[in-house]
């Protein structure tokens, strides 16, 4: 995902200020206490009561989704953190189809602790800011109350006290969820990439000679079939260990460095370039000899020892082939919570087994099997077609992350293009690679997947002028990356707007390098310079309450916002302002405000403009319109989340009538 780190949305404000629906909710209780670990270590445990049917988002997720939890110590000299905060609750987790990643919240409880070592021995408190978000069918909340741990370090028990309890203003938010469990998602996509690597060259071959192996080194049918089950068990496990170690030595706390830094990511391309290479013909990928030659000496011993062994030497021979796939589920899987590692694993260990451990109990089967050929270094091939196009997600995640413009949507699409168009020339025996065989005539599967490649190809190609290719997005970087897009041409030159875009502002506008507006719309992110241009311009005032990882304000913009009558009306009659209510850009000290209701100085973007939506308006909710005048007086009572455009038409229009009447 290529968004900003995600800040989190204030949700403390007076219930006189409501201007809109909305209600006062207590949807999480806190309670803070402490743990004696040592004469000079002690746990600070955050206990969270969420209310019935909200639910509040962990820590660990990537970024580009809801806002996640987090807290910020207040520096002392008589404490010192050691290591992170530690999720004791385990959360749910499940896929999200609107944000394309795995989310993870808690339910009913959510237990956190901060070991910390004491550097004093004098009574003193811990201090400091939580920042969450909590969720509900169609609503959520976002805010940052502070916490306070009272030590009395001359007892052996703590004395702690917590701060009053934060209540929040809910506003409705609709958010649709799939109700499926991301770990069996993980775990059929895993199977499959088992079945894909059986018909790999190093892989398919040794179906016959196992077969053979437990036929012949078993007195009796029933010995051999017992062999054959402990020789599949052995495979299932010898790979889910491999992801239980992966995912202990990186830890969850380490996934989020994996998803967002420029060094993992650039790492994964090339992993993923250095394994497409391989599959190509280049090198080959191979343990050394000394190991297998080890593995294969044990063979000799029989039972369960030589079954074991046998699946051990199965593992390191066929690396060549399966350590590509493997290092794909492991690479994809790194960036989630313990489980999905050793899920993913068990699933590809499982598929792969399974024919194995059933042709050596079954030997009859064989006769119905294929013969071994080229046709498996062709399905080799095409893995580095698709590992080649894969890997180039997580140089494009470097790249939007820092903003480097190497990998613009343009480029990415094109890469794929050629990828995709010379795996169809493959496929049909135009491109032959070094390992191939001649092809003396295309079969029906080969047809069959040349046609889909170059079907994809020519969903493809309209994504060079702009299009939005919903089916891939996930894949791509935005849509504003688009140095070329016809369709904001066409939009600019359909009759309804022939005003410049240098008339449309007043002047460039602030934090335009990294914020945008869709649809080629022409706006500010800085409320006083939008205001400006208003009243320069005698024009009323649009504003967007926004943020980078709201879901609803990305269907009101494809939805609502596509509209030619909408587009029209923000173009000709409105100065736009969107105002990012969950951007980390920190602002000069010249910039920073103190909160009137709680007395904070905001130093982000971000905070600032959550703390004027809540101060001014009495919501914070995303997304939020409001109309208003040059005097900073509001036209029409403001719109929340709502998909009907004619709806929203009405309401710009009203705003219109109403500025025209106070002129």
């Amino acid at each position: 995902m290529k968004q900003k780190l995600l800040t989190l949305f204030l949700g403390v404000f007076l219930s006189s200020l409501i201007s809109v629906q909305a209600q006062i909710r207590e949807t999480v209780s806190w309670d803070f206490s402490t743990e004696q670990v040592s004469n000079n270590e002690v746990n600070l445990v955050f206990t969270a009561k969420i209310a019935n049917e909200w639910h509040l988002y962990s820590q660990h997720f990537p970024d580009g989704g809801p806002i996640r939890f987090s807290t910020t110590f207040t520096e002392s000299d008589n404490y010192e953190l050691l290591g992170d905060l530690e999720e004791i609750t385990k959360p749910k987790s499940e896929y999200d189809d609107i944000f394309e990643m795995d989310i993870r919240y808690f339910v009913g409880e959510a237990i956190l602790k901060q070991k910390i070592k004491l550097l004093s021995e004098s009574a003193f408190s811990v201090k400091g800011e939580m920042e969450y978000q909590t969720c509900r069918e169609g609503e959520c909340v976002m805010f940052t109350p502070d916490f306070e741990f009272k030590l009395n370090v001359d007892k052996t028990s703590s004395i702690v006290e917590s701060t009053p309890k934060v209540k929040e203003k809910i506003n409705p938010m609709k958010n649709p969820r799939k109700e499926y469990t991301s770990l069996w998602s993980l775990f059929f996509i895993s199977f499959s990439f088992g079945l894909i690597a059986l018909l790999t060259p190093c892989v398919f071959p040794m179906i016959p000679m196992t077969v053979s192996f437990f036929m012949h080194s078993s007195e009796n049918r029933r010995k051999a079939i017992f062999n054959a089950v402990v020789y599949g068990i052995s495979i299932i496990g010898i790979y889910t260990i491999i992801g239980t170690i992966v995912a202990v030595t990186l830890g969850p706390s380490f996934a989020n460095w994996l998803s967002t830094h420029w060094i993992p990511n650039i790492l994964f391309f090339i992993i993923f370039l250095f394994f497409a290479f391989s599959f190509f013909g280049m090198f080959e990928i191979t343990m050394p000899s000394w190991i297998v030659n080890k593995s294969v000496a044990k063979e000799d011993k029989g039972g369960i020892a030589g079954s074991f062994f046998m699946a051990f030497t199965l593992v390191l021979v066929s690396f060549s082939c399966t350590g590509p796939i493997v290092g794909s589920i492991l690479v994809q899987s790194a960036g989630g919570e313990v489980l999905e590692p050793i899920v993913g694993m068990f699933g590809f260990s499982l598929a792969f087994a399974l024919p194995f451990t059933l042709f050596a109990i079954f030997p009859s089967w064989l006769n119905n099997l294929p013969k071994s050929g080229g046709w498996l270094n062709s399905v080799k091939v095409i893995l580095g077609f698709l590992e080649l196009a894969l890997g180039l997600k997580f140089l494009s995640i470097a790249d939007q992350t820092y903003h480097w413009g190497l990998l613009d949507r343009e480029i990415y699409l094109g890469i794929w293009i050629v990828i995709f168009t010379l795996m169809g020339f493959y496929l049909l025996g135009k491109l032959k690679f070094s390992h191939d065989s001649d092809i003396k005539f295309v079969s029906v599967p080969r047809l069959m997947l040349a046609i889909a490649s170059f079907s994809f190809v020519v969903y493809m190609i309209p994504g060079m002028f702009g299009a939005p290719l919903k089916a891939i997005s996930g894949y791509l970087p935005p849509q504003t990356t688009q140095d070329f897009d016809i369709s904001a041409i066409v939009r600019d030159q359909s009759g309804a707007n022939n005003i410049s875009a240098a008339m449309e502002i007043c002047e460039a506008p602030k934090y335009a390098e990294y914020l945008h507006l869709p649809h080629g719309l022409k706006g500010y992110f800085d409320f006083e310079q939008g205001l400006a241009c208003a009243k320069e311009q005698n024009k009323p005032i649009f504003i967007d309450f926004t943020g980078h990882g709201c879901v609803n304000c990305r269907e009101m913009e494809a939805n609502v916002w596509s509209d030619p009558r909408v587009q029209k009306i923000l173009r000709e009659d409105y100065v736009i302002i969107a105002l990012y209510v969950d951007d980390k850009q920190s602002l000069p000290e010249s910039d920073w405000i103190t909160s009137t209701y709680d007395g904070k100085v905001k130093k982000t973007l971000g905070k600032k403009y959550a703390d004027f939506q809540i101060t001014r308006f009495g919501i914070n909710a995303q997304p939020y319109y409001v109309l208003m005048d040059k005097s900073e007086e509001t036209l029409v009572e403001p719109r929340a989340y709502d998909l009907n455009a004619d709806a929203f038409v009405e309401f710009l229009e009203n705003g219109k009538k109403e500025f025209k009447n106070r002129q």
